[in-house]
């Protein structure tokens, strides 16, 4: 069984669409990248997906449990951090994660200690004077002190400097290795490239594309350079190859396919030099908004 299943997910406001046709599924132990600009989709999705928002259409299910309906004892099973935080102002980090351990009823004081060490959060200090990444931290503690059995995360960090990152990398794939699922919805394409078993791109409240990383990766256009020692071979009847730039005895382009046709091309040239680069996830992202915009 599915712990999130979405399918056919519409929600409009008036004459504006916001999300159109979502499928969405994350199994117990997948951490699933949502991708996709801001205003794509993302977060209207997810809210839907735990009721604070009513879909227009579709259906919504938490381990099995329509998300409105039958969606309160599910969510007890749920962690949420949000794009946009509110904390109470008047409280310290420490009294609103007392808060949060007695509201849910399953959290460890020793994961607790353990996850607020990592990320070096003071739990003393008021919640009103934090800075963007503290307010962060505050939530990521609350959530990864938990067993929460689904983590839906939402730009969980934004504002976090470089090694808390990697922290929260790895609080991601312990989550992951106890079992449970992640709904990792982010703008940053390395943050999902070194996180996530299988991504989900959303461009204007669309699927654009998903799979794997490495099999995103795989629609990408490789970037090409060559030198060669006399002149440029004739690379016209290549197939595959775009934005062929010529600078002298000096390539540059963008290639897709079987790499055997390009090599022999290059070969005929007398190359000095030749780098073929492994395409990255922004590689990808950046073909399949190309290919999907009107």
């Amino acid at each position: 069984m599915a712990v999130v299943e979405i399918t056919g997910l519409v929600k409009d406001y008036g004459a504006v669409h916001a999300v159109r046709d979502i499928d969405l599924d994350v199994a117990a132990g997948e951490v699933v990248g949502f991708l996709g600009p801001n205003g794509a989709g993302k977060s209207t999705t997810i809210r839907c997906l735990l009721d604070l928002l009513r879909p227009t259409a579709g259906t919504l299910r938490l381990f099995g449990a329509d998300a409105r309906h039958g969606g309160v004892p599910a969510r007890r099973k749920v962690a949420y951090v949000p794009a946009e935080l509110r904390l109470p102002p008047r409280a310290t980090a420490a009294e609103l994660l007392d808060a949060v351990a007695r509201l849910r009823g399953d959290c460890d004081p020793a994961r607790r200690a353990d996850v607020t060490e990592r990320l070096g959060l003071d739990p003393g200090r008021p919640t009103k004077g934090l800075s963007t990444g503290n307010r962060r931290k505050v939530a990521l503690v609350a959530a990864f002190m938990s067993r929460a059995e689904l983590l839906v995360l939402d730009e969980p960090t934004s504002g976090l400097d470089p090694l808390l990152q990697q922290t929260f990398r790895d609080l991601v794939r312990e989550a992951r290795a106890r079992g449970s699922a992640v709904l990792l919805s982010s703008h940053s394409l390395a943050e999902v490239q070194r996180t996530a078993d299988r991504a989900v791109v959303l461009r204007r409240g669309r699927i654009v594309a998903e799979g794997t990383v490495d099999e995103l990766r795989g629609t990408a256009a490789q970037r090409i350079e060559a030198t060669f020692a006399d002149r440029v071979p004739d690379l016209s009847g290549v197939v595959g190859l775009t934005d062929l730039q010529v600078e002298g005895r000096r390539i540059r382009a963008r290639f897709t396919g079987a790499p055997g046709p390009l090599l022999a091309a290059l070969a005929a040239g007398d190359p000095l030099s030749v780098d073929i680069a492994e395409p990255d996830l922004e590689d990808a992202f950046r073909s399949l908004y190309e290919e999907a915009a009107p």
